[in-house]
């Protein structure tokens, strides 16, 4: 794998009226690394995934793990555990850097 960089993560951000669209930074068969960014009022459904991290870098919002909800702004940082349940609802625009192990 060559080495990502991103002198401006608000360069890369492109929403979409009609759902949450992740913008791809890097994948490959053991990392997958995404900008989630949605409009205010769009979600991502609850849903079991892998090890994930995630950065909020815009907006504010809940993050939902485990049936918990988590209020994110910038600067708050969700791990998840391997096969958990989460989803991420957005009050206002909301970008995020999730890091997805394989």
């Amino acid at each position: 794998m060559k080495p990502v960089f991103v002198a401006d993560w608000q360069e890369r951000v492109m929403f979409a009226a009609s759902s949450p669209n992740p913008v791809l930074l890097t994948e490959n068969g053991k990392l997958k690394v995404i900008l989630g960014c949605l409009e205010q009022g769009q979600r991502i459904p609850v849903h079991p995934e892998a090890l994930a991290v995630y950065h909020f870098l815009e907006g504010t919002g809940w993050m939902i793990v485990d049936g918990e909800r988590f209020p994110v702004c910038p600067g708050a940082t969700v791990i998840t555990p391997e096969g958990a349940p989460r989803g991420v609802e957005a009050e206002t625009r909301l970008v995020f850097l999730a890091s997805r192990v394989a």
